[in-house]
């Protein structure tokens, strides 16, 4: 099993300090486990970490544009890719943000569905909106 450290809490404690401090000196990378910190461009109200204060520290799953989707099942199944990758080239991976429940989503091993539950959530949709019309 891989070791990973979880630094969370509310917004604007010091998590981004710390963890910078302890990939520094644990060879880490950071993986960011914050349901809004996810989205590019989306820096105000987030506190987000800038690229001064990564100081060469690499950073993972920071990918969505604003007007994507994205799902804890989504974080789970990308950051446990991170967590594979990071461990295997001898890095500590560090899973820093404020949303618990991509924590728990990872630390739980909880079932969130898939592209199965995707479809029927669509079709779902689908079959309300001609019920509406």
């Amino acid at each position: 099993m891989s070791k990973v450290v979880a630094i969370v809490g509310p917004t604007a404690v010091g998590k981004t300090a710390l963890s910078i401090e302890i990939a520094k000196a644990l060879d880490g990378e950071v993986i960011s486990g914050d349901s809004m910190q996810v989205y590019r461009h989306l820096d105000i109200g987030t506190a987000k970490i800038t690229p001064e204060e990564m100081t060469g520290i690499p950073h993972h799953l920071i990918i969505c544009d604003i007007n994507e989707q994205y799902s804890v099942a989504k974080f789970k199944q990308e950051a446990n890719q991170w967590i594979q990758k990071i461990t295997s080239a001898k890095h500590l991976p560090l899973i820093v943000g404020g949303t618990g429940f991509y924590l728990q989503s990872l630390t739980n091993n909880l079932s969130l569905g898939g592209q199965q539950d995707e479809k029927a959530s669509q079709e779902f949709r689908q079959r309300l909106l001609e019920v509406l019309q």
